[in-house]
């Protein structure tokens, strides 16, 4: 992926805060016309900044309307506007809601306090108004950050380490087609790249402003992709789901009744979207001898139709990201596994098994698995046939 210094005016090759070129689509025609920015929530996060901010300031500057859809990572711009336009606008961008007033440096996080947005520069310690008169002000007064300052650093670093050089494999990066509805393809393409570049050292490692890449490291990020990537915010705004996967990861090896503490705690026992976390989390390329064991825990989580779904979809994003070499061809005895505890109806299993779905991973991927699964779902199928037959006799 080509990139560009954070600050274009500055023209050192080893600026180290950077980011990805602005890339443009330009869809449809007539009145039609919109341009998307396929990248924007690579280039957001190497500034540390929800994608909607940017793409708001875009609509301010060029007096257009755009549209920001944040669970699929698709932005758009009506009208047609080339990629240069678009990075000479964002330019403006970063220098009213990024860089610091008192150094110029990026490493600015936004703290809204009363009616006054403030960059907190980690650079030079100086807390300073941004300009508070520009309209997407009134915007970022009524959709504060949504993560705290730690993790939007922790983002940033990530960025800038992809945007230094080469990808995990060592090749350069790439941008995937963005998706046309989709609740987790740009999600899943992070943890695919998270998971390819387990023994890639980063160029930053050493700097001040980098993170851990020991493998270790990298897999906790992963997981912390995965998790958070499954489930949207309750509606207190509180990300319950994250904090369940967090402390479900930290714990060796916890009994059911500790599992069933926590989330009861938490406030997320007998929600759907706790489903998904929770098979991702307990469960690993053991998973068909796993099963059995944690029975009575899945039957404490599983009450309705959409925990079933949950289930099946957490199954899916664990074979089919995580450990798709190993569970694979394995995923018929998986599936007979779950159908063995009687927590999944037979119409669940043949709905989800009938064609590829993007909700919980990538079209292709989607596909992979269900060709998988096909002679479970058949026999699944006829059993449910045979059944009616006899019912009717």
């Amino acid at each position: 992926m080509a990139t560009v210094n954070v600050r274009r005016d500055v023209k050192d090759s080893f600026y180290r805060y950077k980011m990805p070129k602005l890339i443009s689509k330009v869809e449809g025609k007539g009145n039609g016309i919109k341009t998307v920015v396929p990248n924007m929530a690579e280039i957001a996060r190497a500034l540390s900044r929800p994608p909607s901010y940017p793409t708001k300031f875009f609509g301010c500057e060029l007096g257009a309307q755009v549209k920001c859809d944040d669970k699929n990572e698709r932005y758009i711009v009506n009208g047609e506007h080339n990629a240069e336009k678009l990075q000479s606008v964002l330019d403006g961008f970063i220098s009213k809601f990024v860089l610091c007033p008192a150094c110029s440096n990026p490493e600015t996080d936004l703290i809204i306090k009363g009616d006054d947005i403030l960059m907190d520069c980690k650079a030079c310690g100086a807390r300073k108004p941004s300009d508070n008169r520009h309209k997407l002000a009134t915007y970022i007064l009524k959709n504060p950050p949504a993560t705290a300052s730690k993790n939007q650093r922790k983002q940033r670093k990530a960025a800038t380490a992809q945007a230094n050089g080469t990808d995990e494999n060592g090749m350069p990066e790439t941008i995937a087609e963005d998706g046309d509805g989709s609740d987790d393809d740009l999600i899943t393409q992070r943890i695919n790249k998270e998971a390819a570049g387990l023994k890639l050292e980063s160029k930053l490692a050493q700097e001040e402003w980098s993170e851990d890449t020991s493998e270790r490291a990298v897999a906790e990020r992963m997981r912390e992709l995965t998790v958070s990537g499954l489930v949207d915010e309750d509606e207190d705004g509180d990300n319950k789901y994250e904090a369940f996967g967090d402390w479900l990861e930290a714990q060796e090896d916890p009994d059911d009744a500790e599992i069933t503490a926590k989330a009861d705690e938490l406030g997320v026992l007998g929600k759907y979207k706790a489903v998904q976390v929770l098979v991702q989390c307990i469960f690993d390329d053991n998973i068909a001898t796993q099963i059995p064991k944690r029975a009575k825990l899945l039957r404490k989580f599983v009450t309705g139709e959409k925990h079933q779904k949950a289930l099946l979809g957490g199954v899916e994003r664990l074979v089919g990201l995580e450990h798709k070499d190993k569970l694979l061809k394995k995923l018929p005895v998986i599936l007979m596994k779950i159908y063995d505890l009687d927590v999944v109806e037979d119409d669940v299993f043949i709905k989800w098994g009938e064609k590829p779905s993007k909700r919980y991973v990538d079209k292709d991927t989607s596909k992979e698995v269900k060709a998988a699964a096909k002679p479970f779902i058949e026999w699944v199928a006829n059993a449910e046939e045979e059944s009616s037959e006899e019912e009717s006799d």
